[in-house]
């Protein structure tokens, strides 16, 4: 970035003085006025946006100032030769109008000796402050003097022919559209990340080319004519940053001044074009992640916002050299009853529409985001925390290991994760003590004005105390799954109560999918279960079976999820919904439903189970278990079988949700003792269901998938029917017709131990067969067609059901853990 040091803003010439109350410094008739060591006089600003351009001048500490046409006259003339009459002269002469002695005395000790410009009565030098702003850089550190900054960046000063910036930025958009829109990034960051030693030549690439960059400013202005200044590194926000003083192009027209600002970003093409020339020669697909650097580099130093070279470049076009200093005299002149102001009409009419314009996005975008860095920086730290912990035992693994390249990516990733933590909090705190000493100073001797300035502070406190206060999960770290939007920045200080997407409208959503799958595309679509957000949950109907838990359809718990409540099942549907909010709690919820279909009915049952936490240390298990018995044939057999456990904002928690099915197809109904085999096993699974949650997860599976094993058994050796065909998920029963299943990926293994955070959905794949001949009809005691006779089990207990249609083949259980 370029630095051209800004100061007071001019001032309009003052009227005639009498002698009186003249300081005694300068009231001597003998004395004779001398600059301060080390101040420039720079002159008048050429292509001013004021409408009486003012003369500038800097001073020994680097400090530039805006004067007065009549100040820089008596500044000019108080080269130690000239006592004040011969400078009141020479300033008359200059500006055209009679300056008195008296006037200059006057002058010398209210403007000039309080900025440092001259030296005080008895020759010492005068004690200065120099301006320390908010978004000023800090922490400079010289690394070339103005001498050397000359010499070595003479020679750049030909990449600024008119015939080399043509064909260099030419050569620069072709190699942007190039890469961007033709070769693309992934395999440069595949490569890149594929080998550390790839990823720190990127970034030394990088970093040499932004001191380049300031390479760029030196070299423009040494071509218009300026002396650049010192290059050097500093501390600008939270980000080191280098910089060049070319506050000598001030001597420039707006055209060099112009060249000076883009300079850098015209020395960032510079380093794009011959990058893809290495690449080019060497085909080092890593490389081309330099260029994307220098891009956006180029971009954010075209913000002017912010100091950066837009900002400069915005000033030098309007010719008002420190814009931040026109905020305040800009929002007073908007004012009505202040718009004829005098220091508001200080600009000419277009640039005071331009400043004007900028004000009103700066000042509101600096507010937003300072607000935004208050509230986020909790959220901020946890994430910086989990973060570094993480690099660090990346860090500790390419110790042990080795790896030199390694150790010296994950030094730069902990650096890149605290260093603007550290430069946030020194921000806000900095910000805090300007605030508090400002208007603790500007109150001197008013106790009431004091007395309320210093409530407002002691508010604004207690209000960060309460923002920033260590309760539950004001410091969790950033999930993937969270948007990172304006709102969900401020919903961490003010929790929203429900979700604003709806059901028809447009907008982003997640799919989830088990770790380790193949991942969906267009020419190989896959099934996945989304939730989509509504006004309210669905609320379960009065008198509908087959769904769970029980409770939760007369009273849920309290839903805190961004995504909807399942809605409530179909009347031959079974559901488990198992939902925790409670820390340190467990919540088990079971459906087991057995349904009878008969000839010619579609079948397009569903079996759920939904396991949903939203806690510190908690558990969700969700169950569900349903058999379908088709009696006779069937043209449309579509059973489902779905499963979703998520953790929302939950930190060791557990979600555990099985939803198992079996679907089989019968000639013919069951005979008496078959029927009576049947409603022995299913009481048997009802009362396990009763105490399922005091059984492993690991057997729970295996467990079911034992009695669909039997329950097949049962349907095969009944002597009055037998199976034609059918689908099942979960568990592995023997088939004697009809096709393999598909299982769901994830859906077979062990039970998951806790886990943290997260989501997965695992529908269960469900393939249809047809049955042979139509059955007879239905048994006495059998369920009619499409009911379902299973309860819907809370906490605890286990539901009783009917008997239900058995497949000869039947789907993997679909097994969601989190």
């Amino acid at each position: 970035m370029t630095t051209a040091h800004g100061g007071p803003r001019p001032q309009a010439d003052p009227p005639s003085f009498s002698p009186a109350g003249v300081p005694a410094v300068v009231a001597g008739s003998n004395q004779v006025p001398m600059r301060a060591d080390g101040v420039q006089l720079i002159g008048r600003s050429r292509g001013s946006g004021y409408r009486e351009p003012p003369s500038l001048v800097r001073r020994a500490d680097g400090q530039t100032l805006q004067l007065t046409p009549l100040l820089y006259l008596m500044l000019e003339a108080a080269d130690g030769t000239r006592d004040v009459e011969e400078i009141a002269d020479y300033a008359s002469a200059g500006s055209g109008r009679v300056v008195s002695a008296d006037n200059v005395r006057r002058l010398i000790s209210s403007r000039l000796l309080p900025m440092g410009l001259v030296r005080r009565s008895d020759g010492s030098q005068p004690e200065v402050k120099k301006a320390d702003p908010l978004l000023g850089m800090r922490f400079r550190y010289t690394v070339t003097d103005p001498e050397h900054t000359s010499r070595i960046t003479a020679p750049f000063a030909v990449l600024f022919n008119p015939l080399i910036v043509v064909a260099v930025t030419a050569a620069f958009l072709a190699a942007c559209w190039w890469v961007l829109m033709v070769k693309g990034l992934g395999s440069a960051t595949h490569e890149a990340f594929a080998n550390p030693a790839l990823v720190l030549l990127v970034f030394a690439v990088t970093l040499v080319s932004a001191g380049f960059h300031e390479f760029g400013h030196a070299a423009a202005a040494r071509k218009g004519g300026a002396t650049p200044g010192a290059m050097g590194a500093g501390l600008y926000l939270i980000w080191p940053a280098f910089y060049t003083d070319v506050t000598d192009s001030y001597r420039l027209g707006r055209i060099g001044r112009l060249r000076t600002d883009l300079g850098g970003l015209y020395f960032n093409a510079v380093v794009a074009v011959a990058i893809t020339g290495v690449w080019w020669a060497t085909g080092l697909d890593a490389l081309l992640l330099v260029v994307v650097t220098q891009i956006l580099q180029m971009l954010r130093q075209l913000l002017p916002l912010l100091r950066y070279d837009g900002y400069h470049i915005l000033a030098d076009a309007t010719g008002v050299p420190d814009l931040f200093q026109r905020i305040r005299p800009t929002l007073r002149g908007m004012l009505p009853w202040r718009w004829r102001d005098p220091e508001a009409n200080a600009l000419k009419p277009w640039a005071r529409a331009v400043v004007t314009l900028w004000v009103l996005v700066t000042v509101p975008l600096l507010l937003l985001s300072m607000a935004m860095m208050v509230i986020s920086l909790p959220r901020l730290l946890g994430t910086a925390w989990a973060s570094v912990v993480k690099q660090q035992a990346a860090l500790a693994g390419s110790l042990s290991a080795g790896d030199l390249a390694g150790v010296a990516v994950r030094v730069l990733a902990i650096a890149a994760v605290a260093l603007p933590m550290a430069g946030v909090a020194y921000m806000v705190i900095r910000l805090l003590r300007q605030l508090t000493i400002g208007m603790w100073q500007k109150t001197r001797g008013k106790g009431l004005q004091r007395a309320a300035a210093m409530a407002v502070v002691a508010a604004l406190l207690a209000s960060l105390g309460w923002a920033w206060w260590p309760d539950g999960g004001t410091y969790r770290p950033v999930q993937p799954y969270e948007r990172g939007t304006l709102a969900d920045a401020s919903a961490s200080v003010f929790p929203r109560t429900g979700s604003t997407l709806q059901e028809g409208q447009s907008g982003d959503t997640v799919a989830l999918w088990p770790a380790g799958t193949e991942m969906p595309t267009r020419e190989s679509p896959r099934l996945s279960m989304l939730l989509v957000p509504r006004d309210s949950a669905a609320a379960v109907p009065a008198g509908a079976t087959g769904s769970g838990p029980s409770d939760s359809s007369a009273t849920a718990p309290s839903w805190v999820f961004p995504f909807n409540r399942p809605g409530a099942p179909k009347p031959d549907g079974n559901q488990a919904l198992a939902v925790n909010t409670t820390d340190g709690s467990v919540v088990y919820d079971v459906a087991f439903a057995l349904v009878w279909a008969e000839e010619g009915e579609p079948v397009d049952t569903r079996n759920e189970a939904y396991a949903f936490a939203s806690c510190q240390g908690c558990a969700a298990v969700a169950v569900g278990f349903q058999v379908v018995l088709i009696v006779g044939q069937a043209d449309v057999v579509v059973p489902e079988n779905l499963s979703a456990a998520a953790n929302y904002n939950c930190l060791d928690c557990l979600t555990y949700a099985l939803a198992s099915q079996l679907v089989l197809t019968l000639d013919g109904p069951l005979s008496d003792g078959g029927m009576a085999r049947l409603e022995a096993l299913w009481d048997e699974i009802a009362d396990y269901g009763q105490n399922i949650q005091n059984m492993p997860l690991s057997e729970i599976q295996s467990k079911l998938s034992e009695y669909k094993d039997r329950i097949a058994a049962i349907i095969r050796a009944d002597p009055s029917t037998s199976q034609t065909g059918g689908t099942g998920s979960s568990g592995a029963t023997p088939s004697t017709e009809g096709p393999a299943s598909t299982p769901s990926p994830g859906s077979t293994g062990p039970a998951p131990g806790p886990a943290g955070t997260g989501t997965a959905t695992t529908p269960a794949t469900v393939q249809a067969t047809q049955g042979a001949p139509p059955p007879s009809p239905a048994p006495t005691g059998a369920a009619p067609t499409g009911a379902v006779t299973s309860g819907a089990v809370p906490t605890g207990t286990a539901g009783t059901g009917g008997v239900e249609t058995v497949p000869a083949v039947e789907p993997q259980p679909s097994v969601a853990p989190s």
